[in-house]
């Protein structure tokens, strides 16, 4: 039997597909579209309830300005204990967080205000990084003294200087804006999960050798009874772009009337008979110092050679435990007091004063 071919009232077949396969793609393209947007739309919304869940139990990291979780969490005390027109700012890495003990100073300079502006992790041309953001930052500050191991002040040149973006610190820190623009500016799902498993026990104090409390001048206690073994091993080459950062800082605070002090901060004896036996590494840094003061002037204070405290005072090669650096901090006001930087009368000069 012969059939008819059906012909569309409205065109012919031909006509008829060309109509239809020409609009597939505008319809795929919208519902891709859509389901892209809606995608996105859920992940954001689930990011920002995952960030409020953390914050309401306590688990929030702080925005992760520097991606190093310790010193992210100095900015946010910072933000959130200002200290009123401090006098003396400390600047470093570990050994400065943790090696001075604000009240100590007060008690014996009661003329000194404290701010303890040292980051964990850092090398020295990134805590001059800090210091002059908060130089800028605190008009008030008439000295600074910088805390170092040798170990500082190696490798500065495979390390950014700017730890942080300054304009989004100082309106996180000093503007009080709000952080949560922060968390999605730097985005970074793996390290948030990770600190989240930890900072509260952090917090607390609870993690031994990790802990993220502060004091009121910003002073990181390692307040353990344990010893754990040297950690730090042979120390790189010194650097020169480390003494560079050292020697721009000196200068300008000399331009600025303000004074600097240096202090090579106590190392675990152990450490310095394995890795410094003939003692030419540590001289060596002892001699770069001063010849970097000499051209801004500063004092220095080399408190492993002069200042004398059993080895079981370190945790490690180069930490001491909360109650000796307690008797550091004792030292070191003494040493404040006798080189008179610009807070109290000078009085019989023990440090070495680099004209």
């Amino acid at each position: 039997m012969i059939r008819t071919a059906d012909v569309p009232r409205d065109g012919n077949s031909a006509e008829q597909g060309t109509v239809s396969t020409a609009s597939a793609p505008g319809q795929v393209r919208s519902r891709y579209l859509l389901s892209l947007f809606a995608g996105l739309s859920g992940a954001l919304a689930l990011f920002c309830l995952t960030l409020f869940a953390l914050d309401q139990t306590g688990n929030l990291p702080p925005p992760a300005f520097s991606n190093i979780s310790c010193a992210d969490e100095k900015l946010s005390f910072m933000r959130g204990n200002p200290i009123e027109s401090p006098n003396l700012l400390i600047i470093g890495s570990s050994v400065a967080w943790r090696h001075v003990d604000g009240n100590v100073l007060i008690q014996a300079l009661p003329e000194v205000r404290p701010m303890n502006g040292a980051f964990c992790g850092l090398f020295a041309n990134q805590s001059t990084y800090v210091g002059h953001w908060l130089l800028d930052r605190e008009p008030s500050i008439r000295s600074v003294v910088m805390i170092a191991d040798p170990q500082d002040f190696a490798g500065c040149w495979r390390v950014p200087t700017a730890v942080f973006n300054r304009e989004h610190v100082d309106a996180y820190v000093y503007e009080n804006a709000s952080p949560w623009g922060h968390y999605m500016r730097y985005f970074s799902p793996k390290s948030l999960a990770r600190n989240a498993l930890t900072v509260k026990a952090q917090r607390a104090g609870q993690i031994e050798w990790d802990p993220l409390v502060f004091n009121r001048f910003g002073d990181g206690p390692l307040d353990t009874t344990n010893t754990r073994e040297l950690l730090y091993g042979r120390s790189e080459p010194l650097d020169p772009s480390c003494f560079h950062a050292l020697h721009d800082m000196g200068a300008r605070l000399a331009q600025e009337g303000r004074q600097l002090m240096v202090v090579s901060t106590p190392l675990n004896p152990q450490w310095k008979e394995k890795y410094d036996p003939d003692g030419k590494f540590l001289a060596d840094f002892d001699k770069r110092i001063l010849d970097t003061l000499s051209a801004t002037g500063g004092t220095y204070w080399n408190a492993d050679k002069d200042w004398s405290t059993p080895v079981t005072s370190f945790v490690d090669a180069v930490h001491l435990r909360w109650s000796a650096a307690q008797q550091f901090s004792g030292a070191l006001a003494e040493q404040i007091r006798n080189a008179a930087v610009g807070l109290v009368p000078p009085q019989a000069l023990e440090t070495v004063k680099v004209p």
